[in-house]
């Protein structure tokens, strides 16, 4: 059976299709299926490759986590402007431009043999953030027409979400396997890259075109939000180099920090503004969008932390010394989980508010992580905080962006959904530099390839309690937020 006919089945079980614009939903989320199963492949086929990548490159593991940070940080700039240019230009056509950026990236991958030039490919591949909420965006244009447009959405962005997951479970496993089975990385390397160049072609042959308003793209502020960015993440990374002593890299976060202001002020006054700061004093709205960014930090910035203590070898003292094929188990058990999650969010909806499915989310990977620090000394000790962890982590994926479009107004839909995959991506890119730190500091031994033991409890505390905070903040969202009657 197709994803096509699989999908079909989902919607009209949620809500017959009673206009066009509805059937046109059905139509395209088979097609946009297989975008985000490309981009699951793209977020589970390296990560038990991670040990492996830092032993070809000839780095320790810690290194790794930059190589995530700046391709975070890039995604974070990336996916704010074409959200914005897919609400002016259309987000098909920006939907097609992300992928080719992301195609060259890989393929530039296979043939790199030093760390910079590893570094500079990888942070590019990042413009694959930019998929998921340009396909809600396209999604929510075509179910407008629906008579529970935002129903409609949310099980489109489970069904999407689902695919995104089942990839990542393939593309772990295929990796794991194929590493153990003694290819070389270079040769790993290549099937991610073939998969992003079939998506160009999907979209391009099986995704028509939203209506496209115009508009003006805001250069001043996306000046702003860039300087900005990379002040703030090139401080992280002088700190990390220099050390928590060295003044230099507190300006250069301090910067970063402070270009806020003027950015905010800037674009309060234009009249088609990169990111429309009164979204964030939307009621429904702002605690979305903090809850995106506390997310980030487990759901992007602890994957890294995750797969190379399960890598270590535990005569250091700690680790499960698993091979790449475990690891890949591992991996593909929390993704299972994170697909459970997804399809359950739109089905708990129906029985309670979606304000309180996302708390309960929240809560979910709250608990996953913070039972890592009694229950980590065991394979199963991991898996089963990791399958909490999923769960939540799961049915946030799904709901952040499509709570934010049933909220915003309909001109700035692309910009909304962006705005959580943004702030989700800042999260992790800050808590992927800041575990990179974590992981260096009280190294038992000098020369230790293996990150300390006193770091991987750090990411577990920050994971867990961002989690609980990000549940606290969404007690703040009116109580009927994100239904149809809303939207």
């Amino acid at each position: 059976m197709s994803d096509s006919t699989l999908t079909q089945d989902a919607l009209a079980q949620d809500a017959p299709a009673t206009s066009v614009k509805a059937g046109s939903v059905v139509a395209v989320v088979g097609f946009l299926a297989f975008v985000e199963f490309t981009s699951g492949i793209l977020q589970g086929y390296y990560t038990p490759l991670f040990t492996n990548i830092a032993r070809f490159l000839n780095v320790p593991d810690a290194d790794v986590n930059w190589l995530e940070g700046t391709q975070l940080m890039m995604s974070a700039i990336v996916v704010l402007m074409f959200a914005k240019l897919g609400d002016m230009f259309g987000h098909r056509r920006m939907l097609l431009v992300s992928t080719a950026v992301t195609g060259l990236a890989a393929v530039t991958l296979t043939f790199t043999r030093t760390f910079l030039a590893y570094l500079a490919a990888w942070t590019f591949m990042g413009a694959y953030v930019a998929w998921l909420p340009l396909e809600i965006a396209v999604i929510w244009f075509r179910s407008r027409g629906h008579n529970k447009p935002a129903a409609v959405t949310r099980l489109a962005a489970g069904v999407l979400v689902a695919a995104l997951e089942i990839g990542a479970i393939a593309g772990a496993l295929t990796a794991g396997a194929l590493a153990d089975a003694g290819w070389s990385v270079p040769k790993l390397l290549w099937l991610p890259a073939i998969m992003v160049c079939l998506c160009f072609v999907v979209i391009l042959f099986g995704v028509k075109e939203t209506r496209s308003p115009g508009g003006h793209f805001d250069t001043g502020g996306a000046v702003l939000i860039a300087v900005a960015l990379l002040a703030l993440t090139g401080g992280l990374s002088l700190l990390r180099i220099m050390g928590p002593g060295n003044l230099w890299s507190w300006v250069a976060v301090g910067v970063g920090v402070a270009m806020i202001w003027p950015f905010v002020r800037y674009e309060s006054r234009q009249a088609d503004p990169l990111i429309d700061v009164a979204l964030f004093k939307n009621s429904a709205l702002w605690p979305v969008f903090a809850t995106a960014g506390l997310f980030g930090v487990s759901v992007l910035g602890a994957q890294t932390p995750l797969s190379t203590f399960a890598r270590t070898d535990p005569l250091v003292g700690y680790g499960l010394g698993a091979t790449a094929g475990q690891t890949s188990i591992l991996v593909g058990g929390y993704v299972l989980a994170l697909v459970v999650g997804a399809l359950l969010f739109p089905v708990v909806t129906r029985f309670v508010p979606p304000r309180v499915a996302l708390i309960g989310a929240s809560l979910l990977v709250g608990v996953g992580y913070l039972l890592f620090l009694p229950l980590h000394d065991t394979y199963s000790h991991v898996l089963t905080n990791m399958l909490i962890a999923g769960l939540g982590s799961g049915a946030l994926v799904a709901a952040l962006p499509a709570t934010a479009a049933a909220a915003a107004p309909s001109h700035r839909t692309g910009v909304a959904t962006g705005l959580t995959n943004g702030v989700k991506t800042i999260g992790g890119a800050v808590a992927s530099c800041v575990f990179g730190i974590a992981l260096l500091h009280n190294v038992s031994q000098p020369g230790q390839t293996a990150g300390s033991f006193s770091g991987y409890v750090t990411v577990w505390v920050l994971c867990g309690l961002t989690a609980l905070v990000a549940a606290v903040l969404l007690l703040f969202v009116p109580k009927t937020a994100f239904s149809d009657k809303n939207a």
